[in-house]
């Protein structure tokens, strides 16, 4: 039976369907509170159902945004570890470029060097080459000249003795034998 002073705050939808009144004259049509109670407990009932319902659905969407919660700090971890692995990276990279730059720099500075020395050296070589030809010139220039004087004077003393051997001919006298 209903009682308007019960200390029940919350009234279910059974408590609706067997409410009882008093019956008092001049009161309300039973059939038509009793439909409108019966109503009133079937609209309730459906809204406590989807009341329990949208808790769960609540719950089951507190669940998904906990989980996406998590996997966007996952997310958000793995994007600073990547960021750092990249800034890593590229200053090793760059670290590793700079050392391939100085090596290279030393390598084309000592083939300079070495080539320089080796101009140096082809330069001297080629200094002493023109020495030598200016050597051998002077000498075949003096063998020349030594020749040449050589040749005169075996001419000169050719000339000397076909002068010294030119005898005037005289017939000989023959002596009375």
């Amino acid at each position: 039976m209903f009682n308007a002073s019960n200390s029940t705050v919350f009234i279910t939808p059974l408590d609706l369907r067997q409410a009882k009144f008093p019956i008092v004259m001049r009161g309300f049509d039973k059939a038509a509170v009793t439909t409108m109670l019966e109503d009133a407990s079937t609209g309730y009932e459906e809204a406590l159902r989807e009341n329990e319902r949208l808790r769960q659905e609540v719950a089951r969407l507190e669940g998904a945004l906990d989980q996406f919660r998590d996997l966007e700090g996952s997310i958000k971890t793995t994007l600073l570890s990547a960021q750092k692995l990249a800034e890593d990276i590229k200053a090793n990279a760059q670290q590793e470029a700079g050392s391939i730059v100085r090596e290279a720099e030393g390598k084309a500075q000592t083939l300079m060097l070495l080539t320089q020395t080796r101009i140096e050296e082809a330069q001297r070589e080629v200094d002493a080459l023109k020495m030598k030809r200016r050597d051998a010139e002077t000498q075949i220039e003096a063998t020349i000249s030594t020749l040449q004087h050589t040749l005169e004077f075996v001419r000169e003393q050719d000339l000397r003795e076909r002068s010294e051997k030119i005898v005037v001919h005289r017939p000989r006298l023959e002596a009375a034998s």
